[in-house]
């Protein structure tokens, strides 16, 4: 009888364990409402995980093509929204000449057809346009994937010419922008 108590207790916590999302991250919020984001959160010091991304084309992404110049990197949930797409646009067209000297890029789940629309509506031929659409694990790696949506948070990140982040802000609401000026002056200073 104790060996079947038992056996009973493991089972059931083995499955409440696997509907718990694992790794959570810091809460964020949209509108106030909580969410959640899934995996570790990547910190200043770490490699960004963009191995998992695909480019245009559906061709998976080298990161050797970081490499060798500082990386502005903005994560934006969808560039068909609005505040995604004001925050492309700054990342684009306020760099004030920062797009000569490093990589600018925008990171998110939509899929690169409809990324490659957005750039040619908006004539934006200086960012490079990645997406998670397949398994989300730049998310998962990156600590940005909303467990409730399944979408990214809102963030930018700067690297460093060997791709480690050396600056990071996630906002804490997915209303709100990050501070692209403030991204810009520290990859500058880099």
């Amino acid at each position: 009888m104790t060996i079947k108590r038992g056996l009973s207790t493991a089972i059931l916590l083995a499955g409440v364990l696997a509907a718990a999302p694992l790794f959570a991250g810091p809460t964020i919020t949209l509108r106030g409402e909580p969410l959640t984001l899934l995996g570790k959160t990547v910190a200043v010091g770490d490699p960004l995980p963009v191995e998992a991304l695909t480019a245009s084309g559906l061709k998976n992404f080298d990161a050797a093509g970081l490499k060798g110049k500082v990386s502005v990197v903005s994560v934006v949930p969808s560039i068909d929204t609005a505040v995604c797409e004001k925050q492309t646009h700054i990342l684009s067209e306020e760099n004030g000449g920062l797009d000569q000297t490093a990589n600018l890029v925008t990171i998110s789940r939509d899929l690169p057809f409809a990324q490659k629309r957005f750039a040619k509506a908006a004539h934006m031929e200086n960012i490079l346009f990645l997406s998670d659409y397949r398994t989300a694990e730049f998310g998962k790696a990156a600590g940005l994937l909303i467990d409730e949506s399944r979408l990214l948070a809102r963030a930018v990140m700067v690297l460093d010419r060997q791709g480690v982040v050396r600056y990071l802000e996630i906002v804490p609401d997915l209303g709100q922008l990050p501070d692209m000026h403030k991204a810009f002056e520290f990859a500058r200073g880099l």
